[in-house]
């Protein structure tokens, strides 16, 4: 087998070109004066209706889009003015029923705002109306022809700003006012909509008085029976989102407790590396004990019943030792130590207390790098919101850039049957790996949940082999015996120590070893792959052993690229790649990861971040050379040149705005190898762009894994690794029992004289 290949060069950072012209509404659309009379009347009615109410000085609108729109067919020229653009305002997202149709929601602060939109409306209609040559309506090809032979000015415009009042019109459907209310048969944890006044002063002026305890995050809260009966009658437009407080955990499965004999032993523990657990109780009485660290988060007077540390224990009992009871899944990863937090008890959970104990353990625990979290929610995420407990793990990824989180995508129950049902929090987390689980035989278990998150996300990323009815995993129980266990919560954990050896061992960013871990997962045959299984299985199945993840094939060249994001685009044309006769005979894959900044009041247009992925040969275009990248995204090739690609497509095809993405070659027994262009030279381009303008995106960090299969089967890691050196790249080979001599080195202690 091959080693993969950790090659850095220098990575050139470049600003954004020039934009592609001037906008235009669709080819073959039309304005007409009917539709803004519409968007009229409906501002007007909002206007009246927010004049009302003494809450806010401004105003919540909801604006309904013809379909799902990119950053740059949202509103620009309407909802802005006084120094701020229309995107300022955005304070959430949603997508109608059936995901067909983006929901943006607007705060606008002054009531003005919205008067001075009616008169942009009303001006621009005056113009289609009395100007001869648009007859009640305007054209695709009007828009585009658009000269200074009409007086902007005697209708309070400019041409630049006409021509944005029309093209924003043409995109939106209907103006509304928000009104959402909360289930008050329990307590709620609630998203208010961002509004810049301070959620206690706002809550106060309706008469809801809020403890700082309560306040999970600054638009967040927790709020009891009668104050949602209070939110909902006097200010349902301030809701954005809410998720019950108490929530049943997903169930624990068992095939047998207990079996006949006694689990094995173990040596004492040393300097192995230790892996964080958040879950239910552990037990002392396990002959792994020593191993673990357990601390006790909850309050002393809550009620234990006597099997709350089966599930705890039995987890932590496979991240220490797990291959030793189970000798079909060894990994080569060794024995790991364990910080266990116990944050559950029974079989219900306060998500609430849930998020503040995890917010406090990270924050105070900052050595642990990996955590296991295999705690679930029976109910269904929301479709158009994130989890508060996800919105959480991922708060906490962006803020400690060398943290990871392994979450259980949650299990079904026999009651739900043969349904379908959608996995469960906290396993919406977007920065978090989530793991569903596989039988032995490669079939996604029959209590296994479907992702996808907030209509578009991939959920859950991987699998790993959790079992299926005697198919089991066996566990440590709390009284040292044997037992028996199938679930998402005994797959998670042989990830879990994937990527605690990637990360302590071998010494990768987690950025990279998440990349890893999910290449890992891919297959080269596409034919086989079943897409009705993909919100099941993610990228596909973890292999076993280590060794399947940090080595490569004979016939395959698996290389790493770390980067930090400065700029709009960050590249590098120079990568070499093996030519025979005039063709490149490999066919190529490559996944990206990157941990963005979220913001759960966007709803819908949760990642903050969107870096946008190409890898391929360089070509020649029109005004200068670019990337031509294996998947045929064009969305952002060259600088000065447009490509059209609606929303809905570069999400579908490109994972417009996810933060894994993993593009792949078609490799079938009819595959050819590639034309050589440019001397043989391939390259990367990954371009960043920020949904809300406010620099969430730079100094990002990244990790590419790129691998070249030859379709002959030869191995040309060699030639590779000469044409790199010869190039000016850095090539070290990852070397895992070096990596492990070197770990071990450090962690020996040094004595002074």
């Amino acid at each position: 087998m091959n080693n993969i290949l950790q090659i850095s060069n220098r990575l050139e950072q470049k600003d954004r070109g020039p934009g592609g012209g001037p906008r235009n509404i669709h080819a073959n659309g039309l304005v007409e004066i009917e539709h803004i009379d519409l968007l009229i009347r409906q501002l007007k009615s909002a206007l009246e209706w927010w004049n009302k109410v003494e809450l806010l000085p401004g105003a919540i609108i909801d604006v309904e889009y013809r379909t799902v729109v990119p950053k740059s067919n949202r509103i620009q020229a309407l909802f802005s003015g006084n120094g701020k653009k229309a995107n300022d305002s955005v304070v959430g997202a949603r997508f109608t029923k059936g995901g067909e149709k983006h929901v943006i929601t607007h705060y606008l602060d002054k009531l003005s705002v919205v008067e001075k939109t009616i008169e942009k409306l009303e001006n621009a209609k005056l113009i289609l109306d009395t100007d001869d040559r648009f007859d009640g309506q305007i054209t695709y090809d009007q828009i585009g022809k658009l000269d200074d032979s009409i007086i902007y000015d005697d209708y309070g415009l400019s041409k630049s700003s006409f021509l944005n009042i029309i093209v924003d019109s043409y995109h939106i459907e209907n103006f509304r006012i928000p009104q959402r209310t909360v289930d008050s048969s329990q307590n709620s944890i609630v998203t208010i909509y961002d509004t810049g006044i301070d959620i206690f002063e706002l809550m106060q002026k309706l008469e809801i008085e809020i403890l700082p305890g309560n306040l999970v995050h600054t638009s967040t809260l927790l709020l009891s029976k009668n104050e949602i009966e209070i939110l909902n009658e006097k200010a349902p437009f301030l809701i954005a989102m809410s998720a019950d407080e108490e929530t049943s955990l997903d169930v624990d499965i068992s095939i047998d407790d207990k079996a006949t004999e006694s689990i094995v032993t173990i040596e004492p523990p040393g300097d192995e590396p230790v892996i964080g657990v958040i879950d239910k109780a552990f037990s002392d009485r396990v002959y792994f004990k020593d191993w673990v660290e357990y601390h006790d988060m909850l309050d002393e007077n809550l009620p234990r019943a006597l099997d709350d540390d089966v599930h705890g224990t039995a987890v932590t009992s496979i991240i220490v030792d797990g291959p030793s009871f189970n000798r079909h899944l060894e990994d080569g990863c060794g024995k790991f130590r364990v910080r266990h937090f116990g944050v559950a008890t029974g079989k219900n959970f306060s998500s609430f207390t849930v998020i503040k104990l995890i917010r406090d353990i990270v924050r105070k625990h900052r050595d642990i790098k990996v955590w296991n979290l295999s705690l679930g929610s029976d109910k269904e995420i929301n479709r158009n919101s994130i989890s508060p407990e996800a919105a959480m793990l991922d708060e906490l990824q962006y803020e400690f850039s060398d943290i990871i989180f392994v979450v259980a995508g949650t299990n079904k129950s026999v009651l739900d049957g043969d349904s379908e049902k959608i996995i469960g929090a906290p396993a919406d987390s977007i920065n978090s790996v989530v793991v569903n689980s596989v039988t032995s035989s490669g079939i996604s278990a029959s209590y296994s949940r479907k992702g996808i998150v907030l209509s578009f996300f991939n959920k859950p990323d991987i699998c790993a082999l959790g079992g299926e009815g005697r198919d089991s995993i066996t566990v440590c129980t709390p009284d040292n015996w044997a037992g028996n266990k199938v679930g998402t919560s005994f797959a998670a954990p042989w990830v879990t120590r994937k990527l605690a050896y990637l990360i302590h061992i071998l010494g990768l960013p987690r950025e990279v070893a998440k990349a890893l871990i999910i290449d890992s997962a891919a297959k080269w045959d596409t034919n086989t792959i079943d897409h009705a299984m993909a919100p099941y299985i993610g990228h596909g199945i973890v292999p076993t052993h280590i060794n399947d993840i940090v080595k490569s094939s004979d016939d395959e060249i698996r290389f790493i690229i770390s980067g930090t994001s400065k700029k709009w685009d960050t590249y590098n044309y120079n990568l070499p790649v093996p030519v025979e006769n005039g063709h490149h005979p490999f066919v190529a894959r490559a996944t990206l990861c990157y941990f963005p900044k979220c913001s759960i009041n966007q709803g819908v247009d949760y990642t903050n971040t969107e870096l946008d992925l190409y890898f391929g040969r360089i070509a020649e275009g029109k005004l200068s050379k670019y990337v031509k990248s294996i998947n045929g995204n064009v969305q952002q090739v060259l600088s000065g040149e447009r490509f059209t690609v609606n929303e809905k497509d570069a999400r579908a095809l490109y994972r417009k705005w996810d933060n894994t993405k993993r593009v792949q070659d078609k490799y079938t027994s009819r595959t050819r190898s590639k034309v050589a262009l440019e001397k043989g030279l391939w390259g990367l381009s990954v371009k960043t762009n920020d949904r809300l303008n406010n620099g969430d995106g730079k100094d990002i960090k990244f990790g590419i894994v790129a691998t070249l299969k030859e379709i002959n089967g030869k191995n040309r890691i060699d030639s590779f690794i000469q044409q790199c050196q010869l190039r000016g790249w850095l090539v070290e080979q990852l070397d895992v029992e070096t990596q492990v001599d070197i770990y071990a080195t450090a962690q020996e202690p040094i004595e002074f004289d």
